[in-house]
């Protein structure tokens, strides 16, 4: 941009103060001009220009707050006086101060008509005028990145789109060239969902990069199928994928085959099989499954366990002298009564069997991640695995939570492994994994052994080891406390929409904010979408931390509200 264009834009932007007493290069003071003070000034995008080191610079920012002084009516005496009349001429409202308080997310230094990243070294002068940024001036000092900006809203409050990037996990011009987590956070009716969906679209348009969604509630899978019907925020999600060429991969429950005795262990386990023979204790379950695997991997392929012959074998060596005499009174009983062995195979047993079988339209979880991974195609598939279970009983296959959590667990060590090959070879995996209802997977309480810490405890080990490998992960979540700090901590950009104002969700993200506790304070006006008088007027807010956007390198949170129309949405980021 020319200096001619700089000054153009200058002029046409409205001016609202100047920086104020006292200020600092972290915090600025504005001293608010009278003609600005009747309008909305929280969460407005701002700047001002200065001169550093000889070269123009732009600071860049956001109004946190904003405050009213009166000296003269702080005296005792005064104070007394208002009491009495309530207002005092000449005194009241003629003599107020209003300041802002002015956080800087971003400066930009211009050299020979191109802008670069830059800081602010000192502390300019009182009186340095303050403009309100518009389009245009965003629009100019990113010219160079407009390929890479996308946009998820406006500046909170305010019309300026608020600009982003989100860039695979690679080299080159739109690549960040390591792998990095994210998390998003709010309570139900947030709009979560929904900007979970626009994240998604921000990362497909990366073809080289690989993205795979963990879908336990099918919100993803309806999406992307086409199956959602009548949706107001209609994102056009699997055209807007399509339309890059990309495969989009669903696999429901009966499409997963499983495999390995030592996973048969644990899904007998966590099935209702033991249940229906009065085994509840967790180490008396533990101890029966591992009876049950030895007494028939010898003998029985593991596709053909759900047979009569094989369960009759499994539950005789249960029942044998080498187990417990619980287990062998439990063997008698059924073995008396054909027909509740029968029953017990059929409800119980062969339903469990059932995942382990090869069966039209199948595949195994290794081979689906051997083949998302594979590096034959430039352009890789975006894989939903739905975990909903919707539709499962008519396939005739068991499932429940604590199965569920199994295969989680079984695609989130798929994953490492491959990830630990690839790693090993040079390879960088350049993948996105996204995890939705993180919350509910991993918990952070203590839990008696069982599918659920397996899942907690892959995904600690995940979020630590494989960011080198090329894999990143995106948790989903409705709150904040309740995931393990070990998982938290290592997110690099995160969001945060309505619901984490109060109690233990305040105190985690006030660890996170790094005690911002001017930014903090605009969080907590965040109202209830819910509130709003009709569907048009909610407003989805969200506070942003991490180098998620060109104006957010100082590390400072960043405010915005997400597009409440699809239209506009898909109109800004040219998506057809």
């Amino acid at each position: 941009m020319s200096q001619e264009t700089t000054i153009k834009l200058i002029t046409e932007s409205d001016r609202i103060g100047v920086i104020g007493s006292p200020s600092s290069t972290s915090n600025l003071t504005i001293d608010i001009f009278d003609e600005a003070k009747k309008r909305k000034l929280i969460g407005e995008l701002c700047y001002f220009p200065f001169i550093q080191d000889g070269n123009p610079h732009y600071a860049i920012g956001q109004i946190t707050g904003v405050s009213l002084e009166n000296p003269l009516l702080e005296d005792t005496t005064m104070k007394k006086l208002i009491r009495e009349r309530g207002v005092i001429e000449t005194v009241s409202g003629a003599q107020d101060t209003f300041r802002g308080d002015f956080t800087i997310s971003a400066v930009f230094g211009e050299e020979n008509g191109r802008y670069f990243p830059s800081l602010l070294g000192t502390v300019p002068p009182t009186g340095t005028l303050i403009y309100l940024v518009n389009d245009g001036v965003l629009d100019s000092l990113l010219d160079r990145y407009r390929k890479q900006i996308f946009y998820l809203g406006r500046v909170y409050g305010s019309s300026p789109k608020l600009p982003l990037w989100f860039k695979h996990f690679g080299v080159g011009e739109d690549g960040a060239g390591e792998a990095y987590h994210l998390g998003l956070f709010g309570k139900s009716g947030s709009g979560k969902s929904v900007l979970a969906k626009t994240l998604l679209h921000a990362y497909a348009k990366h073809t080289q990069m690989a993205i795979f969604i963990v879908d336990p509630q099918a919100e993803f899978s309806m999406d992307l199928s086409g199956e959602t019907k009548n949706s107001r925020f209609d994102l056009k999600l699997r055209e807007s994928i399509l339309s890059y060429k990309r495969q989009i991969v669903i696999k429901k429950v009966d499409n997963l085959i499983l495999t390995g005795w030592p996973l048969f262990t644990e899904v007998i386990r966590e099935s209702n099989f033991f249940q229906k023979i009065g085994i509840k204790d967790p180490e008396e379950r533990q101890l029966a499954a591992e009876d049950i695997t030895r007494g028939i991997r010898d003998k029985f392929n593991i596709t053909e366990i759900g047979s009569k012959d094989a369960f009759f074998q499994a539950f005789k060596f249960m029942g044998s002298e080498s187990t417990n005499d619980r287990f062998q009174l439990i063997f008698k009983d059924f073995s008396i009564h054909q027909d509740k062995f029968d029953d017990l195979h059929a409800t119980a047993w062969k339903p469990v069997c059932e995942l382990f079988r090869p069966r039209e339209g199948g595949i195994t979880i290794r081979k689906l991640v051997q083949g998302t991974f594979s590096a034959k195609s430039p352009i890789r598939p975006v894989v939903v695995i739905n975990l909903s279970g919707t539709g499962v009983s008519e396939s005739g296959i068991f499932w429940n939570e604590a199965v569920q959590s199994v295969v989680i667990k079984s695609f989130l060590d798929t994953l490492k492994e491959f990830a630990e090959k690839a790693y090993m070879n040079n390879q960088f995996l350049n993948s996105l994994v996204i995890i939705d209802e993180a919350h509910r997977l991993a918990p952070d309480k203590d839990l008696e052994y069982s599918a659920q810490a397996g899942v907690r405890e892959s995904l600690i080990d995940a979020v630590r080891t494989t960011r080198k490998y090329g894999l990143g992960w995106l948790f989903i979540s409705q709150t904040l406390a309740s995931l393990p700090k070990s998982i938290v901590e290592q997110m690099r950009i995160m969001f945060f929409g309505f619901g984490l104002a109060y109690g233990n969700e305040f105190t985690a993200l006030n660890e996170i904010a790094g005690g911002e506790e001017k930014s903090l304070r605009l969080y907590q006006s965040f109202r209830d979408p819910h509130s709003s008088f009709d569907e048009k007027s909610k407003q989805y807010n969200y506070m942003s931390i991490g180098p998620v956007s060109p104006l957010s390198f100082a590390g400072t949170p960043l405010f915005f509200t997400a597009f409440n129309d699809p239209k506009e949405f898909l109109k800004v980021n040219k998506l057809g």
